[in-house]
């Protein structure tokens, strides 16, 4: 270990080669050719793409990502955005709490520092809805200062580059520890990229590519060939299986209705479909008396800690509906599936598929 940490110039050295000729191309990012020439990233685009990619994949990120900027192209724009047509945008990717702190965030930038993001992970650490990595990466990305940023793909590259066997998630300090002793006071914004992209594309969970890899030299696992059983985690307890029931209701014309969800708690903010709680067994709350008829077919979708089986029960809208406080109509011409999050949008699904 202390030769690594001996040899850490050099061993970013040969990281920001590898990366000036492979670096992603993503819309978000200011090539290692660009940032030399000059050009800066945009603040507002790296914490944009941040948040968007955790616990999310670049493949799936990039088109709500060109979306979002196309549509709000600075913070000021997102900050002005009304909360419903940010969360339909939003709709999809998942977390939807990710998406309440990125209005929150927007705004405080928007009204407190003139739509200027703080350039230190200090001030950046003080914003709604940025944690450690993400001040770390803003700092480091945008701002060019030499924090360290540990994700899954450095976690595993600094796991296999010391031979380190604790298991994750009680490792990370150590794994943090290890990746600040290679971030470099030069290019720094280039070599977090950098050690994601080596994580992303050669130190991959399965069937490293060793022989390519820029530290395949100094990397302890690959001489001990233990490179493809790290990192090791702590196993996970299995997830229990909730059931829930929702109702789908359209009228005559075409409208449909549904409800926002409270703030607080799964798919906060989200318009979806009227329904039950979400328990073992689940007791029937439709939004009205009719004859709700049952579905052939159920919907299973999996959060963070649970499975879900939904039951799907439909039934005529009935003209001059008294709805509550929560739940919205819908006309037809203003009804976008895309808008409802992963789950809601199956039970639409399951209903149009019969």
């Amino acid at each position: 270990m202390r030769d690594l940490i001996s040899n850490s110039a050099a061993m970013s050295g040969d990281l920001l080669a590898w990366y000036d000729v492979h670096a992603r191309g993503m819309p978000w990012r200011v090539g290692p050719a660009e940032r030399a020439a000059g050009n800066r990233p945009d603040p507002y685009k790296v914490w944009l793409s941040e948040v968007m990619l955790q616990q999310t994949t670049v493949a799936a990120v990039r088109d709500y990502f060109l979306r979002f900027t196309s549509r709000w192209p600075t913070v000021t724009d997102l900050a002005a955005a009304a909360d419903a047509e940010v969360m339909a945008e939003w709709a999809g990717l998942g977390y939807y709490a990710r998406a309440r702190n990125l209005l929150k965030c927007a705004r405080s930038v928007a009204g407190g520092s003139g739509g200027e993001f703080p350039d230190n992970y200090d001030d950046l650490l003080k914003l709604p809805g940025i944690g450690p990595y993400t001040a770390a990466a803003i700092a480091s990305i945008a701002f060019n200062r030499p924090e360290t940023v540990l994700d899954g793909n450095v976690e595993r590259v600094m796991a296999r580059l010391h031979d380190i066997h604790d298991p994750l998630p009680g490792v990370k300090p150590v794994l943090k520890e290890r990746a600040a002793e290679l971030t470099p006071s030069q290019r720094p914004g280039d070599y977090a990229q950098a050690v994601m992209d080596l994580g992303a594309t050669i130190c991959t969970p399965r069937n490293p590519a060793c022989g390519i890899c820029p530290w395949r030299d100094p990397c302890a696992s690959r001489a001990a060939g233990t490179a493809a059983e790290l990192p090791k985690k702590t196993p996970k307890k299995p997830k229990p299986t909730r059931k829930g029931i929702v109702y789908l209701a359209k009228s005559a014309d075409g409208t449909w209705l549904l409800e926002r969800r409270p703030d607080k708690g799964l798919l906060g903010g989200m318009l979806g479909w009227p329904g039950s709680e979400w328990s073992d067994a689940p007791g029937p709350n439709p939004p009205f008396e009719a004859d709700w008829q049952e579905q052939d077919g159920e919907v299973r979708h999996t959060f963070t800690h649970f499975h879900l089986i939904l039951r799907v029960m439909t039934a005529e809208l009935l003209e001059g509906y008294n709805r509550n406080a929560a739940q919205e109509l819908i006309p037809r011409h203003d009804f976008r599936p895309s808008s409802l999050p992963t789950v809601m949008r199956k039970a639409f699904d399951l209903y149009q598929g019969l």
